[in-house]
């Protein structure tokens, strides 16, 4: 059946579209949603509720619909569920699903769960499931999972891009209704950076569904087109359509999701199917409308039962005739109008049942009843019926209690508009019930906003535009901006008397047969009395125990009318119950947008060194280090790891070794501030460190514990270079960034990362001083002149460089710091002169033993997370003297300083060829029984080819007190006894660092 105006809309009748719904194939065209083009080939049913399997069929005409909820594509990989049919844009070849229904949407063996409806009340499973005992994860868990969820979701990889960009502006106007359009000529001919958006596909909002009003002396089309033209035409805006504010986060930071190219179909491989802007605002402008709420009423759940304002929306913005014969039921008087633009587009109306016994919208009832309208005041509907579509409904006269049964195929209802506050909420704004409309509003703003419009209560379209003029214009001056001089700019609406427009609040009339609250989740009002019989008062646990506004609608249509129940059981104010928080995102949005291009081969992306190419030709065998790879060891011939790490730590000890150390973070810290920043951060003290020295920090995180460490060298007076782990850069930085810019922002700081920017090569060994000596330029490398612990500027093979004299073998050593785009082309270099001294690469598995054999600690090794510097060894590396520093105040706490606190030590087995396990615990007398009683673990153990023994590092209680005493680590096959030694087991006094 057709049911579709042979003019008007806004659809393009030249471009006519095929698609399918469950199989079969309809016609519409381009402009249409699937919904306005089901219900213009008179398609009304579309899904099945979740609890009971309800029919359902369309409420709205936007993101606020609850039951029309569909699979959409044919593409395994690019079927998505759950989707709005009132949001899916029309494209030829379109195919669509309904969901929550087998075998068929007619035929659902689903519905028989309706059947037992009086048992499956609000909280039934905590009442039902509970015995027998350990059925509910035997039995009842995977049943109700089974059950769980509406769609299906996709088994094959997503093969659509998704991108994400960042955004700045003066003025984000969010919505583009009258109210912000208005606010955008405001802010946009003042000439400050505007951001426009609205999720629909065009600008104009209800402004797309107006026949009649008047705007500027135009017709609100006529007026719509020209605004748009003139925003697009200005380069300081930019109209984003198809785009939801699905998120507002502190200091007006807005996640916007843009559907790119969801409405081209299945063939849109090249562009990306979304993009989130992430946009901070300077000021934001909320012109996010309001959504009609539904009335209460025995069966109001079925299909054919609309929100009045839907179907005007379908008649006039998409020429999609909702149904031949309509019943109006409503507490509104907008819905006069509604029924009066059917009527004139040949839709009988029935009846006007309008709940109240004195309608304030006198023009609206005589042009009502001049059109030959039937206008009942004081008038219920009390019932309807249809299996699958309405057929009749009866009209109740609440004051002689008479009833009559009229046939339609259409319910139209309006209780008011509830405005949309759910971004509000998330910004953290204050909420304030309005008596006079029956809804929330907004009240104290938490961030620099201003709401206008409907989404504050304003409702007649003349104070709407207005509203939002005057917003715009207070955004600019908050913004900094000039207004330009607004008598240029009168905006006028002739609104054809659209006021008293606000209802009742959730006027329940009961007469036996469900009412439904919640239409998606099958939630009635009986569910909610329950519940507060039950003795849930407070709103948030209602919704939870009945799940009233959960799911996609996220209170949407139903949350006022649920308010409006509890407020009536518990015989207190709406505004004393309160509201439920409103949490992003507003309307479903898809994980695509949050991974971005953090996908497959970027889902964590392979970072290599620029010597990485070297090493790989060599032989080199890599493994993962936080984001990077690295070469743990270089295997010649057949040796296998031990013997490559034995090969490579003894030619390091014997003559020298290049290491590759490329991935540490590198933090550049410079302003004339930079050495009181340090010592703030630092354990160390900083401000007398001459520059040209390094120096060995300690980072703390608040609570005294050790964070990360790194050796840093003073360039200048106002200049560090600070080297983190691997693993620590990204969190160092932060850390760093967090109080230079909450707590200490009277310093004088900036801070880079320069992690990516420097190549660090290593040279380690009696003959490292002998191999650099004639490549480096302009710096006297002697003991004399560069001692241990110092960094010079200069050039090495021509390359500039930062030289450090540093070892984390134990060795004389120096580090390379060059561009990186050079550092293989030094690396070679030094290699090449290296040959004559039988310069060996070694990876990082050599590097953890050269290190371990002088006792140096390893952050996230020897650390985890519970260990103070002076559990490590390190107390000399933490300032007695300081005023203050990050974790000071937490290491005067007692137990940072108890002496049974687990502490660095090292382990030598009686066996020397026994290796201990990482990890395995530490026992004192291996014939207690278990469970027996652990005084720490294993954190380091390896073969040292220097001593030719085993050693191991690890943290034991009252370590340093034990030393010279036996434990045992037990394991499977038999304890192992180790004595307990100094931490340090090569060149303990240090005499080999100066070669």
């Amino acid at each position: 059946m057709k049911c579709r105006l042979p003019s008007g809309g806004c659809v393009d009748r030249s471009k006519p579209l095929k698609f399918t719904f469950d199989g079969k194939t309809y016609s519409g065209y381009a402009g249409d949603t699937l919904a306005s083009a089901l219900i213009a080939n008179g398609v009304h049913l579309v899904g099945r509720s979740f609890k009971y399997h309800r029919p359902r069929g369309f409420l709205s005409a936007g993101s606020d619909e609850p039951n029309a909820l569909v699979g959409v594509g044919s593409d395994s990989a690019r079927y998505t569920p759950n989707l709005r049919a009132t949001q899916v844009e029309l494209y030829d070849g379109l195919v669509a699903e309904s969901q929550n229904r087998w075998p068929s949407l007619s035929l659902d063996f689903g519905g028989v769960s309706n059947l037992f409806s009086r048992f499956l009340t609000a909280g039934f499973y905590y009442k039902t499931f509970m015995w027998p005992a350990g059925a509910w994860k035997a039995l009842y868990e995977p049943m109700i999972r089974k059950a769980a969820g509406l769609g299906k979701a996709p088994v094959s990889p997503d093969p659509d891009r998704y991108t994400q960009v960042y955004a700045h502006c003066d003025v984000l106007i969010v919505g583009a209704g009258p109210a912000g359009l208005a606010a955008a000529l405001a802010a946009g001919r003042s000439g400050v950076r505007v951001i426009l958006c609205d999720e629909q596909d065009q600008l104009g909002g209800t402004l797309l569904s107006e026949r009649k009003a008047i705007i500027d002396g135009e017709p609100a089309a006529d007026w719509l087109a020209r605004a748009v033209q003139e925003l697009a035409s200005r380069s300081n805006v930019t109209l984003l359509s198809r785009t939801t504010a699905f998120g507002w986060y502190p200091h007006n930071f807005l996640g916007l999701c843009q559907r790119v190219t969801d409405h081209l179909g299945e063939g849109r491989a090249k562009a990306p199917r979304e993009r989130m802007w992430q946009v901070r605002a300077r000021e934001v402008v909320l012109a996010a409308g309001a959504i009609e709420r539904p009335l209460l009423f025995p069966d109001n759940d079925r299909p054919g039962v609309m929100m009045a304002e839907a179907a005007r929306t379908y008649l006039n913005r998409y020429g999609a005739i909702p149904g031949s014969k309509a019943v109006v039921f409503t507490a509104c008087d907008s819905a006069y109008r509604v029924a009066l633009e059917l009527k004139e587009s040949g839709v009988h109306i029935a009846a006007i049942a309008d709940v109240r016994s004195s309608p304030r919208g006198g023009p609206w009832i005589e042009r009502a009843r001049a059109a030959g309208i039937d206008v009942r005041p004081s008038t219920v509907v009390t019932a309807t019926y249809g299996r699958l579509h309405i057929s009749h409904a009866d009209l109740t006269d609440e004051t002689t209690g008479k009833s009559e049964t009229l046939p339609c195929d259409l319910l139209l209802t309006s209780g008011g508009f509830t405005p949309s506050v759910h971004l509000f909420s998330q910004s953290r704004g204050k909420l304030v019930y309005d008596e006079g409309i029956k809804a929330y509003i907004p009240g104290e703003s938490a961030e620099c906003e201003r709401s206008v419009g409907a989404c504050r209560g304003v409702f007649d379209l003349g104070a709407v535009i207005a509203n939002g003029f005057s917003g715009g214009l207070d955004a600019v001056r908050a913004a900094g901006g000039k207004p330009a001089p607004e008598h240029k700019f009168p905006v006028f609406a002739q609104s054809l008397g659209q006021d008293g427009v606000i209802g009742l609040a959730s006027k329940v009339v009961k007469r036996g047969g469900r009412t439904w609250v919640d239409f998606q989740n099958d939630v009635t009002v009986k569910d909610i009395e329950l519940a507060t019989r039950e003795g849930f008062r407070s709103i948030e646990h209602v919704k939870r125990y009945t799940t009233t506004g959960m799911a996609t609608d996220q209170g949407k249509t139903s949350n006022m009318n649920a308010l409006g129940i509890v407020s009536q059981t518990l015989d207190l104010p709406v505004s004393t119950v309160g509201l439920t928080t409103f949490r992003p995102p507003f309307t479903p949005t898809t994980f695509g947008i949050f991974a971005g291009q953090s996908r497959r081969e970027l889902f964590d992306p392979v970072r290599q060194t620029s010597i990485h190419d070297w090493a790989e030709e060599n032989g080199a065998v890599f493994e993962d280090v936080s984001l990077w790879k690295r070469a743990r060891y270089f295997p010649r011939h057949a040796e296998d790891m031990d013997a490559a790490v034995k090969r490579e730590c003894a030619a390091t000890r014997q003559s020298v070794g290049i290491f590759d150390g490329t991935t540490l973070g590198k933090i550049e810290v410079v302003g004339k501030d930079a050495a009181e920043f340090m010592n703030r951060m630092y354990t160390n003290a900083w401000t007398k460190l001459e520059p040209g020295r390094l120096r060995y920090g300690v980072m703390l995180r608040e609570d005294g514990f050790i964070m990360d460490d790194g050796v840093v060298g003073r360039m200048a007076a106002d200049r560090f270079h600070v080297t983190t782990t691997t693993g620590g850069a990204a969190r160092v930085l932060a850390l760093m960034e967090d109080y230079l810019q909450t707590e200490w922002s009277d310093l004088d700081v900036w801070l880079t990362s320069t992690t990516e920017q420097w190549a660090v090569i290593a040279i380690q060994g009696p003959n490292a001083r002998k191999v650099l000596q004639p490549l480096i330029q302009d710096i006297d490398i002697s003991p004399e002149a560069m001692p241990h612990m110092s960094v010079r500027e200069g050039y090495i093979c021509g390359i500039p460089t930062r030289l450090f004299r540093v070892s984390f073998s134990g060795e004389l050593g120096f580090e390379v710091n060059v561009p990186m785009g050079y550092g293989r082309g030094v690396w070679e270099a030094i290699f090449a002169a290296g040959k004559a001294y039988d310069i060996t690469p070694y990876g990082t598995e050599a590097m953890h033993v050269l290190r371990a054999e002088k006792g140096y600690i390893i952050v996230g090794q020897e650390t985890d997370g519970t260990v103070t510097p002076d559990d490590v060894g390190l107390s000399w590396a933490v300032g007695k003297t300081k005023k203050d520093f990050v974790g000071k105040r937490s290491l005067a706490r007692p137990a940072m300083t108890a002496a049974d606190r687990k502490q660095l030590v090292g382990l030598l087995t009686v066996d020397p060829k026994v290796v201990l396990e990482e990890g395995a615990q530490i026992v004192v007398d291996p014939r207690e029984q278990i469970p027996m009683t652990m005084i720490g673990h294993v954190t380091s153990s390896y073969w040292s080819a220097a001593l030719d023994r085993s050693i191991a590092l690890a943290l034991v209680r009252g370590g340093r007190a034990r030393i010279g005493t036996r434990l045992s680590v037990p394991m499977p096959n038999g304890p192992i006894t180790t004595e307990v030694v100094p931490p340090v087991f090569y060149d303990p006094k240090g005499e080999r660092l100066d070669g």
